[in-house]
């Protein structure tokens, strides 16, 4: 419930700065068994948000142990289960020059197979960085040996590694275009060998072609067509309430993307402090509408119902365009 609730809110976070999440090949997400997802790496928290809020099926997400250290952060990983994972860069700069530990990652090693055990979905950014580069960087072998393992070891059956590919209009931009491309799965019990870096070689073969080496996705064909313009009831409901959520929103929404912009040191910033400058900022103005309503009406049917129409009209002010996926 909380999951699904946090994915929502995401959702609609993400609306927020970008303009629009372009999708391509979303019917090869597998809806059940275990899964290895393996995503490319630009920015930062929002890669996360992004995958999470594209899969139909929940997911266990995995990220840098660093970011454990900031309390809230930590709380927010703890309630949406996300593993961490030591990173060779940081315990290197923990120890000096102490090479860094092999056994670092074996208690997150073994709760990633737990979950794919129980047929569960694992999202890792096998570059093992976030970047500002417009290429894929090489990949660690941690995730070709993590699959090879649940295979070979614990026996999983069934184990797919499915590669997705972000790519960014211009991620430090508010109002531009990502998107979305879903690769071929690499089928685990057909895969000949126990290499980890032939695997690795064809899981980076396979992401690089839905990422560096593919443009943005087009926008859809039948949204350009004449019949997406017919007004009917369900329509006219969809735009009145979407007018509603932007004529509600567009100020917090504004003034979080301008504090954004104006804290943001890198690319990687704007997007995420948007959506967190955002959501304080719409949760204030929520607590000061109802305040208003409640003082005046004096019902709390009727506020409860005012309540519901900004909330309605968030999500559809973010999901107008493409109300049949979400």
């Amino acid at each position: 419930m909380i999951y699904r609730l946090l994915r929502w809110i995401a959702g609609i976070a993400l609306h927020w700065f970008y303009g629009e999440i372009r999708i391509v090949s979303r019917e090869r997400i597998p809806a059940c068994g275990p899964l290895l997802i393996a995503a490319n790496h630009q920015n930062a928290l929002v890669d996360s948000l992004i995958a999470g809020w594209v899969m139909p099926r929940r997911i266990t997400m995995t990220a840098k142990a660093t970011l454990i250290e900031k309390p809230l952060i930590a709380a927010l990983f703890g309630i949406l289960g996300v593993v961490p994972l030591r990173r060779t860069s940081d315990e290197s700069r923990k120890s000096g020059s102490s090479p860094a530990d092999r056994s670092r990652n074996v208690g997150a090693f073994r709760e990633i197979l737990r979950t794919l055990e129980k047929d569960g979905a694992i999202l890792i950014f096998p570059e093992g960085k976030s970047h500002n580069e417009t290429g894929l960087e090489p990949l660690r072998t941690g995730l070709a040996r993590l699959a090879l393992q649940a295979r070979d070891e614990q026996s999983i059956k069934g184990l797919r590694i499915l590669p997705i590919g972000l790519i960014f209009e211009n991620k430090g931009a508010p109002g531009s275009i990502v998107g979305v491309r879903v690769g071929d799965s690499i089928e685990m019990d057909t895969w000949v060998g126990r290499d980890p870096i032939a695997l690795t070689v064809e899981i980076a073969k396979r992401m690089r072609s839905i990422s560096e080496l593919a443009g943005l996705p087009p926008t859809e064909s039948n949204e350009t067509t004449s019949g997406h313009h017919i007004l009917t009831p369900t329509k006219g409901l969809i735009a009145l309430a979407a007018t509603w959520g932007r004529l509600t929103h567009d100020l917090p929404v504004r003034i979080a993307r301008r504090l954004a912009l104006r804290r943001s040191s890198d690319a990687d910033q704007p997007a995420m402090l948007t959506m967190m400058f955002g959501i304080g900022l719409v949760l204030l103005t929520y607590v000061l509408q109802i305040a208003v309503v409640g003082a005046l009406v004096r019902s709390f049917w009727i506020t409860f119902l005012y309540l519901a129409s900004l909330l309605v009209g968030a999500y559809w002010a973010a999901f107008e365009k493409h109300p049949q996926r979400y």
